[in-house]
């Protein structure tokens, strides 16, 4: 018990002052504290007086103490706190009316609540130049007051450490190493910096808008699975930068990636969809949304009527909503009679996310991310989280840096390879990664007693898969993964006795060859004893926004909304029922399925909503000479696309920030969001579009408020019950899938058949088509983001060392990738930590060209896709 303004308060031991105070609604001013960052107690300006002592004492790193007797506005605290800030602002430039920080700059707020006014001390100006070296960040360290949110934020919450503070003295400030420029140091340019700065020291570069956002909503980025929570700050009908939102228990908190805080400039592109256009005489021209409509609806009724529904494909998305996929695909079931539906993570693993929860019962779709800091140890497969989903690499980073080993399995180097207690880095072919899980689980049971309770109550099919592992010859695959034993061993050891986490990244989910990675991820998951313990799980990243939403509503070709296969009965009945009209039974076509189709004739109307499948796809020039063939092609999109650029009918939509919908992140976190500005032009809300065009096909109820559709969510899709109850975020239920299910559910141990290496003279390096941070999926909305152009980075193919010598080639060289499929040119970067007969060459850059290095038929087994090695040459 302590007494804060005469006000008696209880807390526990170890809350700060300060802490206590905030939790009594006593308001304390302060510019270096933050709650999600230590105490620092830089800025003294939190300070209060001990009433018993008479000392004063900074009230963020002071613990509170029985008995305590604080008094926060004393005529001695309100002097000294005038002291601090006048001392502040004499060193600070009198720029005000013109910084960027404008009302939201902390250190002008509380100079204004303390009446502080114009500099009245001798002027102490800080001649710090400003750096704009970088599209992305402004320092002008002018105005910087050494409250070090800004380095603290940097290792603290993004685990990075790029900057420290720099020089003694009146010459000290925060700085890189050798105090290099950011885009020569290793930032990744996240902006947790300037989200965390109080002043004007730290700003987000803009194009054209400089000064304070009229207003701000909050919203949800649309860039992938992690669903950050943000702020977007508005002037007119423009947004003009992003920022954290202060949503309480949101996934990122106050830190974003480089994509979600600078790529959103997108939005104000001159490549918009801005007005409906239809072919005529060959060529795109302006129309009404009645004309644009008129000819959707009148050509598919023809189509139809001639081809049948089999001759009709729907194409929706992976970055549209949960509502929009919904509606979607009702559409083109309930109206059209066609399953020939699909969306975009047809490319992302869909296929594979799918087979695994099936696999292990649904246990692993609800996963906290938080929950990775809280594990005993982590083991990551095939994955950079950096590059992909960066939020989530952040909570890796800081439980490495807290003691929680960290063992990555992986041939290509990478900031969580780098932060590894234990790096197993296998030869390039992705077979060598099942290998060496295989082989982990393998010397697991070896050296551990395993405990026959456990296994008999949570798993099946054990005993084959210790026949299995007992006649392993674990050297031999060590030799032909390219793995040390003795390396292999230590990883095992650490493993033992510990609870974990598993992460998948994009190499086993789509790598040809990836299925048996993640089936021996499973068994080594379930062999180390971490079924149905909390703080344990096997986590799948999730590249696309809305991917496993858009699965959930049954956007896909072989299940309804709800998971509910084509071939259930009863499922279809209830549905049937719910639509008000019979619906096809058999699967319908996979993404790639309708492109081949439309090649042989078969396909002859596509609709395609979000997407765009000619920079996407692999064999770029072969998926257009497909689209061209269609009798009818229809596109809903926000930008001028390649895909439009051919359309019969370009229906312009809306993006994320212009509508109201819902996303489900990979944690299986439903986020709502309303708009935050109006679509452009004559673009509509892609709801608005999906219920005008279903009443020009005669059908009534597809043009629903946005409330009435969400209430035949949750009635008809269980996973989504709580759909909108709660504001802005809700969670899905468990996963119902044919068998047991949820927290009862047997996993069962998954017979493993290895594939050997591949190796050809005529293509002798393995390239991975991999991912920057810079680009989401193809790229075709961070390709129309100024800063993203104009950060420099274009994609460059990274080799290593040895095989640069051994091709005679140097830093910048000018080089041909060369595939069984195709050609394409990059400049060459060495990379040092690269392995001899591997390449990386980063998707969604030049057009997303390296598509074009995979063939478009290369589905691999059962439909799950392979688009993420194969072999290549190397040509000067």
């Amino acid at each position: 018990m302590i007494s804060i303004n005469g006000m008696k308060i209880s807390c526990s031991a170890g809350t700060s002052v300060l802490e206590a105070a905030e939790s009594a609604g006593v308001y304390i001013p302060r510019l270096c504290y933050h709650p999600e960052l230590k105490p620092h107690g830089a800025c003294r300006m939190c300070i209060v007086e001990d009433e018993n002592s008479g000392r004063l004492l900074a009230s963020c790193v002071t613990p509170v103490t029985h008995g305590m007797s604080i008094l926060t506005n004393t005529a001695g605290v309100l002097r000294h706190r005038r002291n601090i800030v006048r001392l502040m602002i004499s060193e600070h430039p009198e720029s005000c009316v013109v910084c960027s920080k404008g009302n939201r700059c902390q250190l002008r707020r509380v100079a204004a609540e303390l009446g502080v006014g114009e500099p009245d001390l001798y002027p102490m100006p800080n001649h710090s130049a400003l750096d704009q070296s970088n599209p992305f960040i402004i320092r002008d360290l002018s105005k910087c007051i050494l409250c070090g949110r800004c380095i603290r934020g940097c290792k603290e919450l993004v685990a990075q450490g790029t900057i420290d503070y720099s020089m003694r003295g009146a010459g000290s400030r925060p700085a890189t190493l050798y105090d290099h420029p950011l885009k020569e140091s290793s930032c990744t340019f996240c902006g947790t910096c300037v989200s965390l700065c109080p002043t004007g020291a730290l700003s987000q570069k803009r194009g054209v808008f400089s000064g304070t956002p009229e207003r701000v909503h909050d919203s949800i980025c649309g860039f992938c699975g992690v669903g950050c929570s943000l702020s977007m700050g508005i002037f007119g009908s423009t947004v003009v930068d992003v920022s954290p939102s202060r949503t309480e228990g949101s996934v990122n908190g106050v830190t974003l990636c480089v994509r979600g805080h600078f790529a959103h400039d997108y939005l104000n592109s001159k490549q918009r969809l801005l007005r409906p256009r239809v072919r005529k005489d060959g060529e795109q021209v302006s129309a009404s949304w009645d004309e644009a409509a008129s000819v959707f609806t009148q050509r598919l009724l023809e189509i139809k009527e001639k081809h049948g529904p089999s001759a009709i494909g729907f194409l929706g998305s992976s970055k549209c909503t949960n509502e929009e996929n919904y509606v979607f695909q009702k559409m083109a079931r309930g109206i059209l009679g066609t399953n020939n539906i699909d969306n975009g993570g047809f490319l992302c693993g869909l296929k594979r996310v799918i087979d695994f929860h099936r696999k292990t019962r649904g246990r692993f779709r609800n996963l906290r991310l938080s929950d990775i800091e809280k594990a005993e140890i982590i083991v990551i497969a095939g994955a950079d989280h950096g590059e992909t989903v960066p939020v989530m690499s952040y909570y890796v980073k800081r439980a490495a840096r807290n003691g929680v080993p960290v063992i990555v399995i992986d041939s290509l180097d990478s900031d969580l390879a780098r932060t590894a207690t234990v790096w197993l880095r296998p030869g390039p072919d992705r077979a060598n990664t099942a290998k060496v899980i295989h082989a982990l689980s393998a010397l697991i049971h070896r050296h551990n007693s395993i405990n026959q309770g456990y296994i008999a109550k949570v798993t099946e099919n054990f005993d084959r898969f210790e026949r299995e592992v007992r006649g392993l010859d674990i050297e031999t695959l060590c030799d032909t993964s390219g793995i040390d034993a003795g390396t292999l061993t230590e990883a095992a050891e650490l493993m033992s006795g510990r609870r974990g986490v598993f992460l998948a990244g994009c190499d086993v989910l789509e790598a040809n060859d990836g299925g048996m990675g993640l089936n021996t991820m499973i068994n080594l998951f379930l062999i180390s004893g971490n079924v149905g313990h909390p703080g344990t799980g096997i986590y799948l990243s999730a590249r696309e926004n809305n991917m496993l939403g858009a699965w959930d509503m049954g956007t896909v070709s072989d299940q309804l909304p709800g998971h509910m296969d084509m071939s259930d009965l009863s499922a279809r009945n209830l549905l049937s029922k719910a639509w008000g009209t019979d619906l096809p039974p058999d699967p319908g076509l996979s993404m790639a399925g309708m492109i081949e189709a439309a090649e042989k004739g078969d396909l002859k109307a596509l609709y395609i909503m979000g997407e765009n499948p000619l920079r996407a796809m692999p064999q770029q020039e072969r998926v257009q000479a497909a689209l061209k063939k269609l009798e009818l092609l229809v596109v809903q999109d926000i930008l001028e696309t390649e895909t439009v650029e051919i359309a019969d009918v370009v229906l312009p939509g809306a993006a994320q920030a212009e509508k109201s919908g819902s996303f489900t992140n990979m944690e299986g976190r439903v986020q709502t969001f309303t708009p935050a500005v109006a679509p452009p032009g004559d673009a509509k809300a892609d709801l608005d579009i999906l219920g005008l065009l279903a009443k020009g096909l005669g059908a009534s109820g597809y043009d629903k408020a946005l409330e009435k559709i969400r209430a035949e969510i949750r009635r008809v899709v269980p996973l989504y019950e709580s759909l909108g109850d709660q504001e802005h975020r809700s969670w899905i239920k468990g996963i119902n899938h044919t068998g047991s299910e949820g927290e009862g559910a047997k996993v069962s141990f998954i017979p493993i058949a290895l594939s050997e290496a591949t190796e050809d003279p005529v293509y002798p390096f393995m390239m991975t088509a991999g991912f920057k941070r810079f680009h989401a999926g193809s790229g075709t909305r961070t390709s129309h983001s100024e800063r993203i152009r104009a950060s420099g980075i274009d994609g460059d193919m990274e080799i290593s060392e040895a095989d640069a010598i051994m091709l005679g080639l140097h830093e910048g060289d000018r080089v041909r990738i060369v595939s069984e499929h195709g050609v394409i040119e990059r400049h060459v970067a060495i990379n040092t930590e690269m392995g001899q007969g591997a390449v990386f060459v980063p998707k969604g850059f030049s057009g997303n060209d390296v598509m074009n290095l995979f063939s478009l038929s290369h589905a691999g087994k059962e439909g799950i896709q392979g688009w993420l090695t194969c072999r290549v040459n190397i040509e000067q």
